[in-house]
């Protein structure tokens, strides 16, 4: 059973969590959060789910997934604003967490310690290979981390890097499978080389 199955209880309330999806580009990290939230509101708990400001590739306010599934969600410029949700949300998504400033760990503990279950997907390294944001430290306090995986495009081993195919040096780039492509650790490593 995992432990996101598992529903603790007791005589103090419920217990917070937090969970964290990652993985590189088209490996279903926010597939699986939609997944997740959606079981939750089937379970008729209060949930609420944020974006960073910045992501606006399918929606302005809603997480959407390559497949195109969506759910409603809250738009904040800072990890801040997500503390001030209402007073009786059983659960928070949190989607593209790599974008989030690095207030977020500590938002996402607060939140756990006030009995919410804290689901949070994102990248967790960048385009480089390097870890990305906040990832790594939510990570670390995770009470559960589920790595996913996407599927190499040049050998079809699965894929852990996001190759970004066009030349900008920006760390933050929003894009999709024009500037993207996922990749095995040793196609990503020669395809570094070219450039």
């Amino acid at each position: 059973m995992l432990f996101s199955e598992l529903h603790f209880r007791s005589a103090a309330g419920p217990r917070g969590s937090i969970e964290v999806v990652c993985g590189s580009m088209f490996s279903g990290k926010t597939e699986e959060l939609i997944r997740r939230l959606r079981r939750a509101q089937i379970a008729r708990l209060n949930v609420e789910i944020f974006k960073p400001f910045i992501d606006t590739r399918y929606d302005d306010t809603a997480v959407v997934s390559h497949d195109q599934n969506s759910i409603p969600s809250t738009p904040v410029e800072h990890s801040s604003s997500i503390l001030l949700l209402g007073s009786n949300t059983q659960v928070v998504g949190i989607d593209e967490a790599q974008f989030f400033d690095d207030g977020l760990p500590e938002v996402c503990k607060r939140l756990a310690s006030k009995g919410i279950r804290v689901i949070v997907a994102g990248l967790d390294m960048d385009f480089k290979g390097n870890p990305f944001g906040p990832m790594p430290a939510l990570m670390s306090i995770a009470e559960e981390v589920t790595k996913v995986h996407a599927v190499c495009v040049i050998c079809g081993s699965p894929a852990t890097f996001s190759f970004r195919t066009i030349a900008n040096e920006s760390k933050i780039l929003l894009g999709e499978k024009e500037s993207y492509e996922p990749r095995c650790r040793l196609c990503f490593s020669q395809s570094e080389d070219l450039f």
